[in-house]
């Protein structure tokens, strides 16, 4: 039984973490094969938006610790599993929504907080976990969790490592929604059908703004939306949208 599941339904990939027996801990064979799904079935130019979620009782929690016993472990050499399936969830230029049910601990939240869009059931518990076996948050949370909760917050979350139901994680702003559960999976299909008739280059180059902005200057951030928007501005999707527009009449986007 494969640890990742791949299934491609139009220009909708979902990639499925499939050890529901544990709740999706994560071992480096999974890793390994989430980051070359990001790097290949995900890239391919029919696919237009990526859900990543969870089999069974919940999205995942955290690293399978069981996989280090009897090992000496270097988690500087571990983290590079890690490594690869968050660069690639931040630098694929396609909207990525983690469908979050149940639990998303430790590694499981860093993953779900790399994501651009988080859709929680409102069964879901998140907790960074990190501190309560003596470690620091990795797998990117460092990153994402002060960026999206402010420092003050994200130290909290991080030391005290406390449960975070669904509808605290929205006004905490972890989550961009809370869904109840019966609806989950309507939901989840909309707003993936939704972002998969969009401009998808669009998209992309919003994603790359979004990232720049985090180190730029006001002055580097004009010079940089220039760019980008001369990018945009020849693609056939932007020529599609302004013919829309003239014509009074929903676009027909095609990605490109």
């Amino acid at each position: 039984m494969s640890v990742l599941l791949r299934q491609t339904q139009g220009p909708i990939l979902t990639l499925t973490l499939n050890r529901p027996e544990t709740i999706n801990a994560l071992t480096s064979e999974m890793l390994s094969e989430l980051a070359q799904a990001l790097a290949k079935e995900a890239t391919q130019p029919e696919v237009r938006v990526v859900i990543l979620r969870g089999a069974g009782r919940g999205f995942s929690s955290g690293q399978d610790l069981r996989e280090f016993e009897g090992k000496t472990l270097s988690y500087k050499g571990h983290l590079r599993h890690y490594q690869a399936v968050v660069e690639n969830l931040v630098s694929l230029e396609k909207p990525i929504i983690a469908a979050i049910h149940g639990a998303a601990a430790g590694a499981g939240l860093s993953l779900a907080l790399a994501c651009d869009l988080r859709i929680a059931s409102e069964d879901a518990v998140l907790t960074t976990g990190f501190s309560r076996i003596g470690l620091i948050p990795d797998a990117g949370m460092n990153y994402h969790l002060p960026r999206l909760v402010g420092y003050a917050r994200a130290f909290e979350l991080a030391v005290l490592s406390r449960r975070i139901e669904a509808q605290e994680a929205l006004s905490l702003g972890l989550v961009n929604r809370v869904v109840p559960s019966a609806a989950f999976e309507e939901e989840l299909g909309r707003l993936a059908s939704e972002l998969a008739q969009g401009p998808t280059k669009t998209y992309g180059l919003i994603k790359r703004a979004l990232r720049y902005s985090a180190q730029a200057t006001l002055e580097e951030m004009l010079e940089y939306e220039a760019l980008l928007q001369e990018v945009a501005g020849r693609t056939e999707d932007h020529r599609e949208g302004v013919q829309a527009f003239y014509e009074k009449r929903p676009p027909r986007y095609r990605g490109r």
